[in-house]
């Protein structure tokens, strides 16, 4: 199968320009991401991904790119607004669209959901998902992804429904005492007003949703919006049909998960459990 670049953008995001002019000037050259990087000394894979606008790179990558390409400065110049885009362009449209939400409604299957995580789970969850992904750019997808909770604590916040999965609980992350605090973080979100959190429970079985993440956005004076998320794919659902029958699953969750009270007593439970783990004996 031969390897078809990703298409960019550069018209709509800084990220996407500075890949497209890497991916221009290197054509011009004829030269391979191999060849560039051994000119640069880069990694490679770290390289393909800055010019599919899926990463950033390391803030001396700019210069030495205006080295060799004799662009004077232009890289330099693309990355000081670039830098200023955390999020790649697949995820872009979710942080605008959370960001004017009046409700946000989530389930998740895998993990506790990120408007929830504490930084230390934040961390470890982004460098499980992104294993070949440099120090530095976990670092920064970890600051994005908490400085996105900053509107729940603000004077507006949205009204959040969250759906968490047992097995979210469980599943270790990061080491027994991130997810013991985290179990902590969980309850004290939970007396907030504006938050409410039901745990799914392994005995509701299984279920239309299982498998994935489902997040229903209410935006002023828009129709309702959906968006799925897997562990490589994220989609959003507009089509008025297909919007209202997630609409029903999410009900459908809601009323085969525990009650909010009992929920709480579940999360304690699991907080217990994380505080006395010990590991396997061999």
């Amino acid at each position: 199968m031969t390897f078809q670049p990703r298409e960019l953008f550069p018209d709509r995001s800084a990220r996407d320009l500075f890949g497209a002019e890497i991916r221009r000037h290197r054509e011009k050259a004829d030269m391979s991401l191999r060849r560039l990087s051994e000119v640069l000394n880069y990694s490679k894979s770290h390289l393909a991904r800055i010019e599919a606008a899926e990463s950033l790179p390391y803030d001396d990558l700019p210069a030495k790119l205006d080295a060799c390409f004799g662009t004077d400065g232009m890289f330099a110049r693309i990355y000081a607004l670039a830098k200023n885009e955390p999020y790649p362009s697949k995820l872009r449209r979710v942080v605008e669209v959370e960001k004017r939400a009046v409700t946000i409604e989530q389930y998740t299957c895998a993990t506790i959901p990120g408007l929830l995580q504490t930084p230390e789970l934040a961390k470890a969850s982004l460098r499980i998902g992104n294993r070949f992904a440099p120090d530095a750019e976990i670092e920064a997808w970890t600051k994005a992804r908490i400085a996105r909770q900053a509107r729940l604590a603000g004077p507006r916040p949205p009204h959040c429904w969250f759906i968490v999965d047992e097995a979210a609980l469980r599943r270790a992350a990061g080491g027994p005492e991130v997810m013991r605090r985290q179990m902590g973080s969980l309850l004290e979100r939970g007396t907030q007003p504006y938050v409410t959190i039901q745990v799914l429970p392994f005995r509701a079985g299984q279920h239309v949703e299982a498998g994935g993440s489902l997040l229903l956005y209410t935006l002023p004076n828009e129709p309702l919006l959906a968006y799925e998320e897997g562990s490589r794919f994220g989609t959003f659902v507009e089509d008025p049909d297909r919007v209202a029958e997630r609409r029903k699953n999410y009900d459908l969750l809601r009323a085969m998960a525990l009650s909010p009270l009992d929920s709480e007593a579940v999360i304690r439970a699991v907080m217990k459990d994380w505080t006395s783990w010990e590991p396997p004996q061999t």
